[in-house]
């Protein structure tokens, strides 16, 4: 009898684990879904046009912006890893914020990328700011502030 219920125990463990979801996976998705025409499906961008976001030091520099650039898009000229980047991104307006904080925690771990994580107050915040603004602002990303020979 004692060996019935370690195997039953054994069997509740495993269907429970097994159907937990990875934190990251609607990320994964979102990513997949939104992003990944344009940046790749692993992050590397496409060539001159579109800046990679794999191991891209942009994401560290800018932290705070990056909800406001996934929500409003980018109209200016942006410098990535010592590259300049000057094709539209487009807004995504049909995210919630529960998404853009899923996608950028994504983005920010995965990718070659070990950024902190967002949480949904962070992001919260960070549209609030920047919905008070015209945006996109260039003074947000100014890519004149950066030297690309380096």
């Amino acid at each position: 009898m004692p060996f019935r219920s370690v195997l039953l125990l054994a069997g509740i463990l495993f269907v429970f684990t097994a159907c937990e979801r990875s934190p990251y996976q609607d990320g994964a998705r979102i990513y997949k879904n939104y992003c990944a025409n344009c940046h790749m499906d692993s992050g590397e961008g496409l060539g001159a046009l579109i800046p990679p976001l794999a191991g891209a030091d942009y994401l560290a520099k800018n932290y705070d912006q990056l909800p406001c650039l996934v929500r409003y898009g980018l109209q200016d000229t942006i410098v990535v890893n010592g590259k300049i980047y000057a094709e539209e991104m487009p807004p995504n307006d049909k995210l919630s914020d529960i998404d853009i904080t899923n996608v950028l925690n994504y983005v920010n771990t995965h990718l070659g990328n070990q950024n902190p994580i967002f949480t949904l107050e962070q992001v919260r915040a960070s549209l609030d700011k920047c919905s008070t603004i015209q945006f996109p602002s260039p003074s947000l990303f100014p890519a004149d502030k950066v030297d690309p020979t380096r």
